[in-house]
């Protein structure tokens, strides 16, 4: 299996590589506009939870960014490879077991949502921002990768259209950036809406990698519910995996 997992590691690799400047400077686009927008456009001198607007947007910025480049990383070519190019079927009658493939795949959007994360970090410190990191940012960063690669992975599965990607993106990308927190805080939300916004993995990712970089410390029912979410994605799409090769 892990001889599985490091092919189509290898496999993806090559493609990033090939198109490593292309994808780089596309994903500094949208970090930059929000960085810019919500950051420096709001100015350092407002504050919140103790800290500048900048600082505390930031977490919420890398947690959207990962976000988004994971499910897209792994959503939309698995999306073209099985309903129009059919590549997809090479994988499924490849000597490869089905769990190898969708490790393979989902960590492989999980590393590119991670690079995403790495090149926000290192645009905030550019501009002189100061946030402590450490191993458990970047821990929780990567199981915020893992969570929506692996999502990506059950949705491009599941789906009978390339445009049903878009409804994704719609009706649960997009919401998710904008009402978990990312750019506001959450404590004068009413409690109704705030319930259930705390049932979504990135706001646990958000507040988590914000209490992280600001205090230093780890909300212990963040990392929990981002281990949940990942293992339910993984094991949704080993399913669907499944179904597509019957």
């Amino acid at each position: 299996m892990f001889a599985g997992i490091a092919t189509i590691l290898w496999q993806e690799y090559r493609v990033f590589t090939r198109r490593f400047w292309r994808n780089t400077a596309s994903t500094m686009v949208t970090p930059l506009l929000y960085l810019f927008a919500f950051g420096f456009g709001l100015g350092r001198g407002l504050r919140f939870e103790g800290a500048s607007y900048l600082e505390f947007v930031i977490p919420g910025i890398v947690a959207l960014t990962t976000m988004t480049a994971s499910f897209n990383a792994v959503a939309t070519p698995l999306n073209i490879s099985r309903l129009y190019d059919k590549t997809f079927e090479e994988y499924l009658t490849a000597p490869i077991p089905m769990t190898a493939i969708t490790i393979g795949r989902i960590l492989a959007g999980a590393l590119r949502g991670l690079f995403s994360g790495f090149v926000m970090l290192a645009l905030s410190l550019a501009f002189g921002v100061g946030l402590h990191l450490d191993g458990r940012f970047l821990l929780l960063l990567f199981l915020n990768c893992f969570v929506f690669a692996g999502f990506g992975f059950w949705a491009a599965l599941t789906i009978q259209s390339h445009s049903d990607i878009n409804k994704f993106n719609a009706f649960v990308i997009s919401p998710m950036s904008f009402l978990c927190g990312t750019f506001f805080s959450l404590q004068n939300i009413p409690p109704l809406l705030s319930g259930f916004l705390h049932l979504l993995p990135l706001t646990h990712t958000t507040q988590g990698l914000r209490s992280i970089a600001l205090t230093g410390q780890m909300p212990g029912e963040s990392l929990a519910a981002l281990l949940v979410y990942g293992m339910v994605f993984f094991f949704l799409g080993l399913r669907a995996c499944y179904q597509v090769e019957e």
